[in-house]
């Protein structure tokens, strides 16, 4: 698609965005796996869980935009969560793995607030309130996501780690 108007240029964000949750949902159970701590391990069962449901306001967006629902290979969580899978082949003790986890997760959670956020702002300057509330709910739990893996990073895993 040529990416003429700023709707375009929507349009072209949110298939990126369907290709880096799909990738999410592929990544998060062996993070969960790799994960020692129990509230961790469930931390990335609930964002799974939180994941799927995503896909389906993207899918919902797309439908309001009169597009269909395809993604474009999302290079930059491609990247991160390649780097991601480099610690799971590093060998470590348990608490320092899961610093590692929640490192990894958060640069992960940081590329989507920025996506989500942009693509948010983007759906209300081109005059379409569903699709910006849509991605604002997403983003909510993607900042939500973030604030929780803090603070279990600093009440337990990074005190276990140290």
């Amino acid at each position: 698609m040529a990416v003429r108007s700023l709707e375009n240029l929507l349009v072209e964000e949110l298939r990126d965005l369907l290709s880096a949750e799909k990738q999410i949902t592929k990544a998060l159970p062996k993070m969960a796996k790799a994960a020692s701590t129990e509230e961790l391990r469930a931390a990335f069962e609930e964002h799974l869980t939180q994941t799927q449901g995503q896909i389906g306001r993207l899918e919902q967006a797309f439908e309001i935009l009169g597009h269909t629902a395809r993604a474009k290979k999302c290079l930059g969580m491609e990247g991160l969560i390649e780097e991601g899978k480099e610690h799971l082949e590093e060998e470590m003790e348990p608490a320092v793995m899961d610093a590692a986890l929640i490192a990894a997760a958060q640069k992960v959670e940081h590329y989507e607030i920025a996506s989500y956020g942009s693509a948010r702002t983007w759906a209300r300057d081109v005059g379409q309130p569903q699709v910006a509330e849509l991605l604002q709910a997403t983003l909510d739990e993607e900042a939500e996501t973030d604030r929780k893996l803090t603070e279990l990073a600093e009440r337990i895993v990074n005190r276990e780690a140290a």
